[in-house]
């Protein structure tokens, strides 16, 4: 099947994709890598607040390429997933629902996202035309980390494969 998702993901949504579907996204999307997710996590782990909600957030494992003159965004290509897996179930119980990256999860982040997220795959090696779904961007958290920076893209029409669905679905298994 494929669905057109207006971002965030309703628990119908994730209730209604399944391993295989192809969906393009519109809406709001966090960019955040390996470093990112480290802070975050350390940061829910002192209770502290962070500058952006997860609750419902959908995030992109991607560092984006600095914009070119005119353009709103460079070259945004997902970065391999199971970079995150540490991290990945403590973002799920605080509210994260979706994520974006390339290549398998752990069996921890599976369980993690069972009845509650979902996790789509993007094509790598499109950088350049995924930036093109980019309407809007801007650094939300840790700027310190250059492209490995939390920001905060509007995308429209983002093309995606519901890679591992919330019911153990697993396009990686088939």
């Amino acid at each position: 099947m494929h669905y057109d998702i207006t971002l965030p993901l309703t628990q119908a949504d994730i209730n209604t994709l399944r391993a295989g579907d192809t969906v393009t996204l519109t809406g709001t999307v966090f960019t955040a890598r390996d470093a990112a997710h480290k802070l975050i996590t350390e940061q829910l782990g002192r209770g502290e607040e962070l500058s952006f909600d997860l609750n419902g957030a959908c995030i992109y494992y991607a560092g984006p390429c600095p914009a070119a003159p005119g353009e709103v965004l460079g070259p945004c290509g997902p970065t391999t997933a199971y970079r995150m897996d540490a991290y990945t179930p403590t973002l799920i119980a605080h509210g994260q629902n979706a994520m974006i990256g390339k290549g398998y999860r752990s069996a921890d982040v599976v369980q993690a996202m069972q009845g509650r997220a979902v996790y789509f795959a993007a094509t790598g090696g499109a950088a350049v035309l995924i930036s093109r779904c980019v309407k809007s961007a801007e650094i939300v958290a840790y700027p310190q980390l250059g492209a490995e920076a939390v920001r905060r893209l509007t995308v429209e029409k983002l093309p995606l494969v519901v890679a591992i669905d919330a019911f153990g679905g697993n396009l990686y298994e088939r």
